[in-house]
């Protein structure tokens, strides 16, 4: 029999023994869950689908939730929450069919009238909505049973199906609004119907999702784990990414554009994308109200050509039109000056000024307002040499935090000039003429023409594609000749994506859910 005091010590040594097995178990089966980390350049103003209007909250958005229809990794239509759907003669009716096995991340079954549910919320006015009008065209939207829904059109829209991919037409858990109220979007209390849930978010920081054990397509979900780090410097971004620290950027800094693509290779991924970056007017108030001249002028004082060569210099074009080059059956109206040199538009640039009452006596006093971001910051002091340079007066350059400034967009009270873009929702010319009606939530100007209006009306009424087209290229050549913005340049997508990262597909829109990718094993 052994002594007591060495029978304890085995003991011991059995224990300690256990322990480190125990750790090393659990150390293994952390290393075998994938976590992707993904850049986002700018921290969402909110996850209710409703309340959210930038590209940043719908990138997260649609790793969370699904709509009847989704895309596919290259951009092309595909069965989301439905599983498949009918489409009246008339064009007029639409019924989906949602899948049996459907579910939320708490368990409970979906059904079409939590899709019913959520369109309401969007269109009542009470939620403020920004995509409100989104389903206009919409008449009638019924739950014929739990799998089965019914949409009906007051008019033909070809874009529908495009339009049920927006995070806008996702449905809503609604005993989790009648429990949480306004906060039902934070971690722990959202209950999503995609493929990930939302676990944690430190603002300014990381957005942490999980897997989704309850959506339905669940057993073809690669990743594990997906955290969004908010970086809103290009440069620090890739400073990550070099450093092993994320998997794919939001974007790809200029600065050392050059030295990105001499060393990322195949890892750098450009491609066209429907995406137009301007600038915005305030047009409820001085000085750009009721005032075309001084807005061409200072349209016209940009070099565009310049800024994408020498600023951007990604492979952006040059915006002379409001539409992006490539969206289906439509050709963009070009500005007026378009097919001017510089010099030349310069020259006239200079004459509407002073016709706008404005001179080196009576300079132009401007702010020129733009979120925080490397590309944003150059652009902005570019243009404001290209002012001074041209019309002589000086702009104040003002950088404000994303939401801020989305904030006093939306306010129309101390704006003048502001930093915006726009990606189209759906491939179709109306995504990118619809913001600028008057009645649009989006139309962030103030724009108002009631010709603009009617022409967009009756591009909606017709059955006959090629007539819609005339009509939405005549609303744009009418909007265009007002000036109610500064087109400045038309994107590309911009992404570096690690070897690991399997799955990824460029596509016109720029959509990349996480379920569509996995992680390589390391070489």
């Amino acid at each position: 029999m052994l002594p007591a005091v060495k029978l304890i010590r085995i003991l011991l040594f059995l224990m300690v023994l256990s322990g480190i097995v125990a750790c090393g178990s659990s150390e293994d089966a952390s290393s075998s869950s994938s976590v992707l980390n993904r850049g986002l350049s700018a921290e969402p103003e909110s996850l209710d689908a409703h309340k959210a209007r930038s590209l940043q909250a719908a990138d997260v958005l649609r790793d969370l939730g699904e709509g009847l229809v989704s895309f596919t990794a290259t951009g092309e239509l595909t069965a989301g929450a439905a599983e498949s759907w009918e489409v009246s003669d008339d064009l007029l009716t639409y019924t989906f069919h949602l899948r049996p096995d459907a579910k939320w991340s708490n368990g409970d079954a979906l059904t079409a009238e939590h899709f019913v549910f959520a369109i309401n919320r969007l269109v009542d006015p009470a939620t403020a909505a920004f995509y409100a009008q989104f389903l206009e065209d919409v008449s009638e939207m019924k739950a014929i049973d739990d799998h089965t829904l019914q949409v009906v059109l007051a008019r033909p829209t070809p874009y529908l199906l495009s339009l049920l991919t927006h995070p806008a037409t996702f449905p809503m858990h609604p005993g989790s609004l009648a429990k949480q109220g306004e906060n039902f979007a934070r971690p722990g209390d959202l209950v999503t119907n995609g493929a990930y849930v939302l676990t944690a978010w430190i603002p300014g920081s990381l957005l942490t999702l999980v897997r989704n054990e309850h959506y339905w397509n669940n057993a073809n979900t690669a990743i594990d784990e997906v955290r969004y780090h908010i970086l809103s410097q290009e440069t620090t971004e890739y400073a990550r990414y070099r450093a092993g620290e994320l998997d794919i950027t939001s974007a790809v800094p200029s600065d050392n554009f050059e030295e990105v693509k001499r060393v990322a290779g195949q890892e750098l991924h450009i491609a066209p994308v429907l995406n137009i970056y301007y600038y915005g007017y305030n047009l409820t108030k001085p000085p750009f109200k009721d005032n075309p001249e001084l807005r061409q002028a200072l349209s016209m004082a940009i070099d565009r050509e310049l800024l994408v060569e020498k600023v951007t210099g990604r492979g952006e074009t040059p915006a002379y039109s409001w539409v992006p080059p490539g969206v289906d059956n439509y050709e963009p109206t070009q500005l007026s000056f378009a097919a001017l040199t510089q010099e030349e538009r310069n020259q006239l640039a200079q004459t509407l000024y002073a016709e706008a009452g404005y001179s080196a006596e009576n300079p132009l006093q401007l702010e020129l307002r733009y979120n925080t971001g490397d590309t944003h910051k150059k652009i902005a002091l570019a243009i404001q040499s290209m002012w001074r340079e041209v019309l002589g007066f000086e702009v104040v350059l003002v950088n404000e935090e994303f939401q801020v400034l989305l904030a006093n967009i939306r306010d129309k009270e101390i704006t003048q000039v502001f930093r915006s873009s726009w990606i189209g929702d759906y491939n179709d010319a109306h995504t990118f003429l619809n913001i600028l009606q008057s009645k649009n939530a989006a139309n962030v100007s103030g724009y108002a023409s009631e010709e603009y209006d009617a022409l967009l009306e009756r591009a909606a009424e017709q059955v006959d594609l090629s007539r819609r087209r005339l009509y939405l290229e005549e609303a744009e050549r009418v909007m265009l000749a007002d000036y109610p913005a500064i087109p400045i340049y038309f994107y590309v997508s911009k992404h570096l994506v690690k070897p690991r990262v399997a799955g990824w597909g460029d596509n016109v829109l720029d959509y990349h859910y996480s379920q569509h990718l996995s992680l390589k094993a390391e070489q």
